[in-house]
């Protein structure tokens, strides 16, 4: 499948058949629909609309089609050029506008991208909201704007500025004392946005020394962009050198922030998270936290032992930021990497993280294996069960439910599984027929054995 229309919007391959990839027919559908509902939502308070896009080399066709397409349903578009995705969830807000449209297949190869929505708070669409952007998108309801009522166009280069200053101005962040610290950091933002606001983002944090590995935002991804250690090999080997205090990558439109240590070794991106609510649950008055469900248990372990309340949230975005709203977290995000800092908005932001991080280092004296080692220690493993179109996927999982009926047991998405040493959590799939199975223990081995013991009931 190279076309996946869901309620986040539209992901797909460029080029090929109309019905099966992102080209400018599907565009204009989707955009056109995203506009109706945000008109019909912003009850006439204003016309205007905020466009980024990430580095892809299919951005500036996308683009275009899409600024013209908002202009043709009378909004006033204002594109921000190549910008990360916070960047862009930052001036819909800042803009007072009724949404956005992010240009961004997030990690995927190069030959992809897609249209991320966003609504007036900058944040991504409820799923009903996402579901009337689908029901119109294949209906025939869209209305384009008369001759006389057609949007306009401007250009803003300044909300990269506008979003380091944004971190810069946290509470939580200290820039005398980075500055102070000296530090010397490697990055790889893998030839995207990073490159243009990253290495901006660490000189005025005042960091001493940058070694910045693919930092040309020219879309040519250098390796798989999704910031796995099976993807990191260069970066750590620079790391390796010891040379530099500590390492960071993230995803072409920045949103995840993978980080590694002083000796090479890796952080752990489900650890990024870990780390930075740490520091903010010891200086922040409350205590709360969230991550969705399939996210490690340290976050619980290190919200308990700071006095605080953990929950987690279906997976998604926006269920954690439902969740962290519902519950006051002072932070939250995703094991992917995903932090979100309520203070800077409510998004996943791999800057606020990198200068949140910074902070801690440069408060605790610390150094990251220091910190790392100082973390309960847990390991992920993640498999699947292929299964045949139109199987039961309900029934197989109220069987696993009623076979761990002793243990802990959350249906709030899928089937998660609570031991005392360890978890097993079961999502369906929206595109496909299989269950996507994750666990995690106390080594790789008990992760595993979570997962096979589950697997195994499903098989039989």
């Amino acid at each position: 499948m190279t076309l996946i229309k869901s309620i986040s919007g539209i992901r797909g391959t460029i080029g090929g058949p109309v019905e099966d990839t992102l080209n400018p027919l599907n565009i204009v559908r989707f955009t056109s629909a995203h506009a109706s509902l945000l008109v019909q939502r912003s009850n006439g308070k204003s016309r205007r609309i905020v466009v980024g896009r990430d580095a892809r080399t299919s951005g500036e066709m996308i683009n275009r089609v899409v600024c013209g397409t908002l202009m043709g349903m009378g909004l006033d578009v204002v594109d921000i050029g190549l910008a990360t995705t916070p960047t862009t969830e930052i001036a819909v807000v800042m803009e007072h506008a009724i949404g956005g449209i992010i240009i961004t297949a997030s990690h995927n190869p190069a030959q992809w991208n897609a249209l991320k929505l966003l609504n007036e708070r900058g944040e991504f669409l409820s799923r009903e909201e996402g579901e009337e952007v689908l029901r119109v998108a294949e209906s025939d309801g869209v209305r384009y704007a008369e001759f006389d009522g057609v949007g306009s166009y401007r250009q803003d280069g300044s909300y990269a500025q506008k979003h380091i200053d944004l971190v810069k101005g946290l509470p939580t962040v200290c820039v005398d004392k980075i500055r102070g610290a000296g530090f010397r950091v490697a990055i790889d933002t893998v030839n995207s946005v990073g490159g243009i606001v990253i290495p901006e983002l660490l000189k005025q944090l005042g960091v001493a020394e940058i070694k910045g590995l693919y930092a040309e935002p020219t879309g040519l991804f250098a390796h798989n962009p999704e910031p796995l250690e099976c993807n990191l090999s260069e970066i750590k080997s620079v790391m390796r050198s010891g040379l530099y205090d500590v390492g960071f990558v993230v995803d072409p439109d920045v949103d995840r922030l993978a980080m590694i240590c002083e000796d090479g070794s890796m952080f752990g991106e489900e650890y990024s998270l870990v780390a930075v609510a740490d520091y903010v649950l010891q200086s922040s008055e409350g205590k709360n936290t969230v991550s969705n469900l399939s996210s490690t248990r340290a976050l619980r372990d290190v919200t308990n032992a700071r006095g605080g309340c953990y929950a987690a949230s279906a997976v998604g975005e926006v269920n954690v930021v439902e969740l962290m709203k519902r519950t006051g977290a002072v932070v939250g995000g995703e094991g992917n990497g995903g932090i979100i800092y309520p203070p800077a908005h409510y998004g996943r932001d791999a800057l606020v993280g990198i200068a949140l991080m910074l902070s801690y280092l440069a408060v605790s004296g610390r150094r990251m294996t220091e910190l790392r080692a100082s973390y309960p220690q847990y390991v992920m493993s993640k498999n699947r069960i292929d299964l045949e179109p139109g199987t039961d996927i309900d029934a197989l999982l109220e069987r696993v439910k009623e076979r761990f009926s002793g243990e802990e047991i959350n249906t709030t998405d899928g089937l998660k599984i609570d031991f005392s040493d360890g978890w097993v959590h079961l999502r369906r799939s929206n595109t496909e027929p299989i269950i996507r199975v994750y666990s995690e223990g106390r080594t790789a081995e008990e992760a595993e054995r979570f997962a096979r013991e589950v697997m195994d009931i499903i098989g039989k």
